[in-house]
This record gives C-alpha cells, structure tokens and sequence, in this order.
C-alpha cells in the first residue's frame, strides 16, 4: 500500500457506510502512532497538518516526513493539508506531495467562498489531488483549546449549490461539533446531517469530533459521515499520559530520558487512534 487520493478512499467509505479517522500529526512520534495504529487494525487513515500548527512546526519540515512514511506503510494513506487560508501554503503542500487539501472560506461571504474554493480546485487538479471547503462554522480553530461558541450549522439546500458551483471533492459540514475541547456537550442535528448527506454526492468530513461518545461517532457515521477530524482529544491523552509516566518514574526514584518520552507518546497515539479506527468502522477496510 502506499500514499493515496482521498476522495478515492472516501467514496470507497461513503459507499461502504464507514468512515476514516483524520488525525493531526505535529510529531514524528504522532505520524509512527497513527500509522502503527492503521497497520494494526488494517485500516486506510488520514493524516493532517492544519495550517494552524505552524507555530509549532513548519510545513517544509514535516511535511516530506508525513509523505514518506505514508509511501512506507503498510495500508493506504492520505496525507491532508487542513484548514487551509493562505494559498501559497497550500499550493506548497500540494508540492510536496499532499494528496488533499483543504480551503477554509467557512467565514467568508458565500460568493467568496465559492470564488475561492474553485481556485484552489483548478490548483489541485495539477497534482490530481482532492479538495475538501467547509461551510457553516464550529467555533474556534483547530487548535486543541476549549470551546464555547455557537455553531452555525450548514443548510443542505446550500451545500447542494455550494458543491454543484465549485467541483469541491469533500464537504465539512457543521451539524452541531466543534473543534477543540468541549466545555458544554454539544447538541447535534442528525436529522440536518441526514438531509445533508442526501442532497450532496460527495463525502461528508465531521470537523470538531474530540469529545463525542462512540455512540454518536456511530449514528454520525450511519448518517453520512464519511471523514471525521480528531485531534484534540488525543494531543490532551498524550500529555496526560506522559504525565502521568513522568510523576511515577519520580515516585519510584528512577531517572526518564528524552527516547523514553518519544516511546510513551507513541505508544499512547496507537492505543487511541486504534480504539477510534474500530467506532469509525474502517477497520480491517485496507
């Protein structure tokens, strides 16, 4: 298996009623978790850079990594450039060898929105690379803070013309998530997801998926969800977890070095993205 186009493996999902996990890497450690994880479970998975974690790594750094290690696995893999507003950096991702990426104009006037989005669809197009937009908004960005705000949800009626106007390949949509972190467990329109998934042939991507109950994973899923974000949650496990390593080896008087840190952050990444891979419904899907 190696690197591979997304709206290809996620028509395979939207045909077979699952969904991938995408998952936000900022770390080696991150990439080998997520794609150990794939391996295991034999599962096609997605892994994202957001435009956001720039300050945190930049794109010419981890990006050829993220390439590499997709053309070395085991099962199928996207390699996604997220929540994309500066095109340069888009098109440099698409240079690197991502085979998706996103264009964020949520927050723009509908007309721009679309006017954008079909810019970066011709840019695409040179690299035979997908595209996902976003309409309607889940609060904050896709930074893993705490999120409080309203979102807008997207109406089918536009979606279906939003898609029909643009070529766009994958459609976020908001149905009641949010990104980062909850602080109030969010109410979610099934009925509006379901109408969404019937006016509009392409694959549905859930933003906003850390603190959901399996449960509603799996009715998002049997609703149309055929992509779904998650990165939060699993940044806050890893960082709880390697705590957690860090005060017992001090309790019991022994001495923790940079490589072991690097194992538990792998190991954590594995665990959760392998638990996620089985709700999702992609596993064994490779």
């Amino acid at each position: 298996m190696t690197l591979v186009n997304t709206k290809k493996v996620l028509m395979e999902a939207k045909k077979g009623k699952y969904a991938l996990g995408a998952f936000n890497v900022t770390t080696l450690d991150a990439i080998r978790g997520v794609i150990a994880a794939a391996e295991a479970e034999n599962s096609p998975v997605i892994m994202e850079y957001a435009e956001v974690h720039g300050d945190i790594i930049d794109l010419n750094t981890i990006g050829p990594i993220m390439v590499k290690e997709a053309k070395e696995a085991k099962v199928p893999v996207v390699v996604h450039f997220d929540h994309g507003q500066n095109l340069d950096l888009i098109k440099r991702a698409l240079e690197i060898g991502f085979t998706s990426v996103m264009i964020d104009g949520a927050e723009l006037a509908y007309e721009e929105n679309i006017a954008l989005t079909k810019k970066v669809v011709e840019m695409a197009k040179e690299y035979d690379a997908s595209v996902e937009a976003e309409l309607g908004t889940m609060g904050s960005s896709e930074s893993g803070e705490e999120v409080s705000g309203e979102a807008i949800y997207t109406d089918p009626a536009v979606a279906k013309d939003f898609v029909e106007k643009t070529g766009v390949d994958l459609l976020a949509v908001s149905f009641g998530t949010a990104h980062g972190l909850y602080i109030k467990k969010p109410v979610l329109d099934f009925e509006r997801l379901e109408e969404l998934s019937r006016v509009t042939p392409v694959p549905l991507v859930m933003h906003g998926g850390s603190g959901l109950s399996d449960e509603e994973y799996i009715e998002s899923v049997s609703k149309g969800v055929c992509k779904i974000n998650y990165y939060s949650d699993l940044a806050n496990k890893v960082a709880k977890e390697v705590t957690k390593k860090l005060c017992q080896y001090q309790e019991e008087g022994k001495d923790a070095y940079i490589h072991d840190i690097s194992k538990w952050s792998i190991d954590v990444v594995k665990e959760d993205v392998s638990s996620r891979i089985k709700v999702f419904g992609s596993a064994g899907k490779a």
